[in-house]
């Protein structure tokens, strides 16, 4: 009993908190990197760049993308908007880890209580925490990877300030769509930066919500759990494994909203003066693409989220047992 209030007491600490934040930032940054370059295509894809159009709907285009950036800009090319990345995603992930920590134990202090419902709202209330917080890096970090041609007003490599600077001043002087718009974006300059906010957050509660219940489910289907006073095995293959699998459904589920909100980021280079709407962003991608264009991109999608997913959760879970948390 008392090992048991001890634990108890212990995930409750920030201290522990914050270590399981660290691990979870670290997490997430290994993972990035190590599909960098497929994340760049896929952003290319998704937001219907002209210039790699032709090369949408099978993996052997996503490699002949890859290689055609490559050709073009060697692999600062393929890593275009990675420094964003980094930038957003050490936050991004540590608030993600560190808030589901936190709520899974809200939500499940002993086995006795976890469900699969309090585990699908665990993964989704962490992941609109860490969204909230981080959302302006990511809108930069795909205006950077969206980049491809040195004949726009762009540059073709915009840095991150120049990134900032350019959707700073969209919607500044031309009318938007609606007065309400215009009023929001003078007197609220920072809502540039959270373009495609709103389907960001709807799509975070299937996206995080399964991932982490999948993920929950699967480690306490096959993984023994140790006894109260043992100390917990290393388990990096089934922790690799079952993170591939968390992020190949959590991808599929949710895909659609991550194709609806890559438009309504980069719609500011397309349309300056206006703030898309849900409504018009699913018109045009239907009218461009049909029911198949809320999904262009997914096959370059599990090519990169089933290994980044997979990294993710396997460094997270490496990183608390060398916190020793």
């Amino acid at each position: 009993m008392p090992s048991n209030v001890s634990a108890s007491r212990d995930n409750q600490s920030w201290n522990y908190v914050l270590r399981s934040g660290l691990a979870g930032g670290v997490a997430g940054c290994v993972a990035k990197t190590v599909v960098a370059p497929l994340d760049r295509v896929k952003i290319l894809f998704q937001t219907s760049n002209p210039d790699f159009q032709k090369y949408t709907g099978s993996w052997a285009g996503a490699f002949k993308a890859a290689g055609k950036i490559y050709t073009d800009g060697g692999v600062r090319g393929l890593l275009q908007g990675h420094s964003a990345t980094l930038l957003r995603v050490f936050p991004y992930a540590a608030i993600k880890f560190m808030a589901y920590d936190k709520v899974h134990f809200m939500l499940m202090p002993t086995r006795d209580h976890e469900t699969n419902f309090r585990r699908f709202a665990a993964g989704s209330l962490s992941g609109m925490i860490s969204v909230l917080f981080t959302y302006p890096l990511e809108v930069i970090r795909v205006r950077m990877a969206f980049q491809t041609r040195s004949g726009t007003s762009s540059p073709l490599r915009p840095s991150v300030t120049q990134a900032i600077h350019q959707i700073s001043s969209e919607g500044a002087v031309a009318p938007t769509s609606t007065q309400t718009a215009k009023t929001l974006f003078t007197t609220f300059p920072v809502l540039r930066f959270y373009r495609g906010f709103t389907v960001t957050i709807i799509g975070m509660v299937p996206y995080a919500g399964t991932s982490f219940l999948t993920w929950g489910f699967l480690r306490a289907k096959f993984i023994p759990r140790p006894m109260p006073g043992e100390k917990k095995p290393a388990t990096p293959g089934a922790d690799l494994v079952i993170g591939g699998i968390s992020g190949m459904i959590a991808q599929t589920v949710s895909y659609p909203f991550e194709i609806i909100r890559r438009h309504m980021q980069v719609g500011g280079v397309m349309r300056p003066d206006r703030w898309l709407r849900w409504g018009e962003t699913v018109k045009a991608i239907y009218r461009t693409g049909g029911w198949k264009g809320f999904y262009v991109g997914l096959s370059i999608g599990y090519l990169k989220v089933v290994p980044m997913t997979a990294v993710s959760y396997a460094v997270w879970e490496a990183g608390k047992r060398a916190l020793k948390i």
